[in-house]
C-alpha cells in the first residue's frame, strides 16, 4: 500500500505541473499557430510607368542630334514609359501644317515666336506652365517676352531669329563698322560696293523706322490700329532710305546678289543672319568679320539700327494627350546642355543666359554679333494681324529701290502704305 501512495501522488504531482505549465503559457502562441500575414511594403515597389507617345517636329539639319536628345530626355524620365515619332519640319512651315490639321500634327514642335498670336487665337498651342519660374531664369528676358502673350508663355526659346552685318576686315575697320555713315564714307576703290541690304523686303525695312522710335501696332506690338511709321520720324526714316538707295556705294540685296558680290571682292558689308555664316567665312577667309547693325546719322543725331526680334521656340500642340510631359520634353529640348549641342553641330546661337559667356559661344563672331544686336531689337508685334503688315510695307520698299518712291510723293506713300494694313486691321 504504501508504494501504491507514493505512486498516486507523484502522479498528482506531475497533473498538477502540467496544469501550471499550461496555466503560465497561455498567451503565447503555439508551435503550431498561423502567422497572420503582414502588410508588404510598398516603398522596394517600382512606380507605375505612364505610357507616352510624343510625336517631335524638328528641320532637317537637327533630326539626329533630336534622337539623342530625347533619347536622353527619357533616361531622365523614367516615370515615363515614351515612344517617339520624329518629324521634318521647318520652323517656317510649322504653324501652316498645324492649321492644317492639328490631330495628327506633332505634340512638340519648332516654330518661330511671331507666330504666337495666330497659334493662340485660332486654339493651337498650349501655355506653358510646368516648371515656368525656372524657365523664365533660365533664358535671356527678350526671349521669353518673345514667346509670352498677355502674361501667359506659349513656347520655350531657343535661338534668336533675326539678322547682323557681316563685313569684309580688309575693307574696315573695327571703328569703321560702328557707323553706316563711316562706311559710305570711305572710298573702296572702283567697282566695290561699301554696304547692302534688303529694303524692298519689309523684315529688313522695318530697322529704318525702328531705329528713329517708330512703332508698328502700338508700343507694346499689340494694338492692331496704330503705327506711326508716317510721321515726322517716320518720314525722316523714309528720306534716308531714300538717299541710301541713291547712294552708289550703296546696292540692294536682291536675289543672293550682295553674297555673291561679297565672294568676288566687290562688296564690302552685308545684312544677313547666321544661315549665311558659313558661305560669307568661306569667302572671306582670315578677313571675315561679323557684328551688330551700324548707326545712322539723322539731323546730326545716330540712331541705333533696331531690327525685328523673332525666335524660334519649341511649342506644344493644344490637342496633345500628353501635356504635362510633352511641356518637360519642350523645356528640354531648350535647356543648356541641349543648346551646347546644337551650338555646336549648327552654330546656332543660344538663349539660355549661362550660354552667352561660354569660351566656345564667344568665339563665335556671328553668335557674338546676333547676341549684341539683340540687345537692341524690337519683340515681334504680338497681334495676329502682323500677318497683314508685310506685303504693304514690302510694296513700300519695293518702290525706294526702283525709284517709283521719291521725296516729292514720300508722305503720301507713307500714308498709303500705313493706311494699308492699319485699314485692314480695324476692319
Amino acid at each position: 500500500m504504501s508504494f501504491l501512495k507514493k505512486a498516486l501522488a507523484l502522479i498528482l504531482v506531475f497533473v498538477m505541473m502540467a496544469a501550471m505549465a499550461t496555466g503560465c503559457g497561455k498567451n503565447e502562441p503555439s508551435n503550431n499557430a498561423t502567422p497572420e500575414p503582414s502588410n508588404p511594403s510598398t516603398s522596394s515597389e517600382a512606380p507605375a510607368k505612364e505610357d507616352v507617345f510624343l510625336k517631335v517636329w524638328a528641320p532637317e539639319e537637327e533630326q539626329e542630334i533630336l534622337v539623342q536628345m530625347c533619347e536622353a530626355f527619357a533616361e531622365a524620365h523614367p516615370e515615363y514609359n515614351i515612344t517617339f515619332e520624329y518629324g521634318i519640319m521647318g520652323v517656317d512651315m510649322s504653324i501652316d501644317a498645324m492649321k492644317k490639321d492639328a490631330e495628327v500634327a506633332a505634340d512638340v514642335f519648332l516654330y518661330p515666336s511671331g507666330g504666337i498670336a495666330e497659334l493662340v487665337e485660332a486654339g493651337l498651342i498650349y501655355p506653358i506652365t510646368v516648371d515656368v519660374d525656372t524657365i523664365k531664369n533660365t533664358h535671356g528676358e527678350g526671349a521669353i517676352k518673345s514667346c509670352t502673350m498677355n502674361g501667359t508663355l506659349y513656347g520655350v526659346p531657343v535661338t534668336p531669329n533675326s539678322w547682323f552685318m557681316y563685313y569684309n576686315k580688309s575693307m574696315y575697320t573695327e571703328d569703321e563698322v560702328k557707323s553706316l555713315e563711316k562706311m559710305l564714307a570711305k572710298d573702296l576703290g572702283e567697282g566695290v560696293k561699301n554696304f547692302s541690304c534688303d529694303i524692298d523686303n519689309s523684315w529688313y525695312m522695318s530697322a529704318f523706322f525702328y531705329a528713329v522710335g517708330g512703332t508698328l501696332f502700338g508700343p507694346n506690338g499689340d494694338d492692331p490700329t496704330e503705327c506711326s511709321w508716317n510721321d515726322e520720324m517716320g518720314y525722316k526714316a523714309g528720306k534716308y532710305l531714300i538717299d541710301l538707295v541713291n547712294n552708289p556705294k550703296y546696292v540692294d540685296d536682291a536675289d543672293g546678289l550682295a553674297g555673291a558680290l561679297m565672294a568676288e571682292g566687290k562688296l564690302a558689308a552685308l545684312c544677313s543672319g547666321t544661315w549665311s555664316a558659313e558661305s560669307i567665312k568661306s569667302a572671306l577667309g582670315e578677313n571675315y568679320g561679323a557684328v551688330k547693325l551700324p548707326t545712322i546719322n539723322i539731323d546730326g543725331k545716330d540712331y541705333q539700327l533696331r531690327n525685328f526680334a523673332d525666335f524660334k521656340a519649341f511649342g506644344v500642340n493644344a490637342m496633345t494627350k500628353y501635356p504635362e510631359a510633352a511641356q518637360k520634353l519642350a523645356a528640354w529640348l531648350a535647356n543648356e546642355e541641349c543648346q551646347l549641342i546644337r551650338f555646336e553641330v549648327n552654330n546656332t546661337p543660344p538663349t539660355v543666359k549661362a550660354l552667352i559667356d561660354h569660351p566656345k559661344v564667344k568665339a563665335s563672331l556671328e553668335a557674338a554679333a546676333l547676341s549684341d544686336q539683340t540687345q537692341y531689337s524690337i519683340p515681334n508685334p504680338t497681334t495676329s494681324k502682323l500677318n497683314d503688315y508685310w506685303t504693304p510695307a514690302a510694296a513700300f520698299g519695293a518702290g525706294i529701290v526702283n525709284g517709283d518712291i521719291t521725296e516729292a510723293n514720300l508722305q503720301q506713300s507713307l500714308d498709303t502704305m500705313v493706311n494699308a494694313f492699319v485699314t485692314t486691321l480695324a476692319q
